[in-house]
C-alpha cells in the first residue's frame, strides 16, 4: 500500500481516507498515548471506505465510533497480525450485521472486534450528497509493534 498523510489506496475500490486511521485506538479509558502493557502490541484501527465514498468529516465520525467503543481484550493475537471486519452502512446509518473478514488468530480480538463494529451501529445517516443507498466499510483491527 502506498500512501500519503491524509489519503491511501487499498485493493479493490477500498480508500483508506483518514491519517488517524492509522494511529492507536483508544484501550479502554487509558486513551491513546497510554503506554503498552509489558509483552502487549501496540493495536490500531483503520476505515476503508469504497472510492466513491470522500466524506471525510463522516468517515472520521464513523472510525471515531467505531474506536471509542472496542475494548481490548485480555489476549493478543500474534504481533502482525489483524482482524478485518466488513459491515454497509445504509442510508439511514444502520448496518449490516457485521462478517468477520478475516481472522487474527486470536478469537478474543476477533469477538472484540465484531462486537465494537455491531455495537458502534447506528452510525449517522450517510449524507445526502452521496446518491447511492449504503456504503461498504472494512475496519482493520491490528496488532501491531513489537512488545
Amino acid at each position: 500500500m502506498t500512501g500519503g498523510t491524509a489519503r491511501r489506496a487499498g485493493a479493490a475500490a477500498i480508500v483508506l481516507v483518514l491519517a488517524a486511521a492509522a494511529m492507536p485506538i483508544a484501550l479502554g479509558r487509558q486513551g491513546e498515548d497510554a503506554p503498552q502493557p509489558p509483552g502487549r502490541c501496540s493495536p490500531s484501527l483503520q476505515a476503508f471506505f469504497a472510492s466513491d465514498f470522500t466524506d471525510q468529516a463522516y468517515q472520521k465520525r464513523a472510525y471515531d465510533k467505531v474506536a471509542g467503543v472496542w475494548r481490548r481484550p485480555p489476549a493478543d493475537p500474534k504481533h502482525g497480525a489483524k482482524a478485518v471486519v466488513i459491515t454497509t452502512i445504509a442510508r439511514d446509518g444502520q448496518a449490516s450485521p457485521p462478517l468477520l473478514h478475516m481472522k487474527s488468530g486470536s478469537e478474543a480480538w476477533d469477538t472484540a472486534a465484531l462486537a465494537a463494529v455491531k455495537s458502534s451501529s447506528p452510525f449517522p445517516p450517510l449524507p445526502a450528497s452521496y446518491a447511492r443507498p449504503g456504503v461498504e466499510v472494512h475496519f482493520h483491527f491490528a496488532c501491531g509493534g513489537k512488545p
